[in-house]
């Protein structure tokens, strides 16, 4: 299963992906939106885990802007520490939520549920 992160916090991307990576998953990482549309073109993920609030371009306009791209769409599991975390989800149409800080074990709980 291929994983798209998207988080411009160098330290929470690389934790979650070594995380995901020592699980067998194949781990892609962007640091901001343009950059996740460009690896999501060439290389299409099966889940994206998506930060919110990035640089360049934020989460939404990310989640806007993939879901316009002819399909099919990996499910966007929304990675944030705003208190209406869940609304933002269903917002961009999120296949789930998963507030920072978390703990790794809520991480492969919820990336597990989307392994195919």
């Amino acid at each position: 299963m291929r994983i798209l992160i998207v988080d411009d916090d160098d330290s929470i991307r690389e934790l979650v992906a070594m995380a995901l990576e020592d699980e067998g998953y194949e781990v892609m990482t962007a640091a901001q939106g343009v950059q996740a549309l460009q690896i999501a073109a060439a290389t299409p993920p099966d889940l994206i885990l998506l930060d919110m609030r990035m640089p360049i371009m934020d989460g939404w306009a990310f989640a806007r802007t993939y879901h316009q791209l002819p399909g099919p769409h990996a499910p966007i599991i929304v990675l944030s520490a705003t208190r209406n975390g869940l609304a933002v989800a269903e917002e961009v149409g999120a296949a789930g939520y998963l507030a920072k800080p978390f703990e790794l074990v809520q991480l492969l709980t919820v990336v597990g549920a989307h392994r195919s």
